[in-house]
């Protein structure tokens, strides 16, 4: 039977969960930034910049856990300036 390292495990629940952020935090980005601009509030505003920064923190997190280089790299670095100025 096959067993699976450790490791390999931590490693796998590092990206599991920083992917789901990815998706969690750009979501949360976009719905918050679209009541700002309908309802301008400074709380609103706070939560959006939260988000973002939690985004921001995501993508370098699964960018480290799954060693992205090269075309993946840009692609991690272009998602994220594209959130911001969408």
């Amino acid at each position: 039977m096959f067993m699976i390292e450790p490791v390999a495990l931590k490693e796998f629940f590092i990206r599991f969960f920083s992917s789901a952020l990815v998706i969690v935090a750009g979501g949360a980005y976009a719905l918050l930034y679209a009541y700002w601009r309908k309802y301008p509030r400074n709380w609103l505003r706070n939560l959006m910049w939260l988000s973002y920064v939690v985004l921001l923190i995501a993508v370098v997190l699964l960018t480290m856990a799954a060693h992205f280089s090269g075309y993946w790299l840009i692609l991690s670095v272009l998602m994220v300036v594209g959130f911001f100025f969408a």
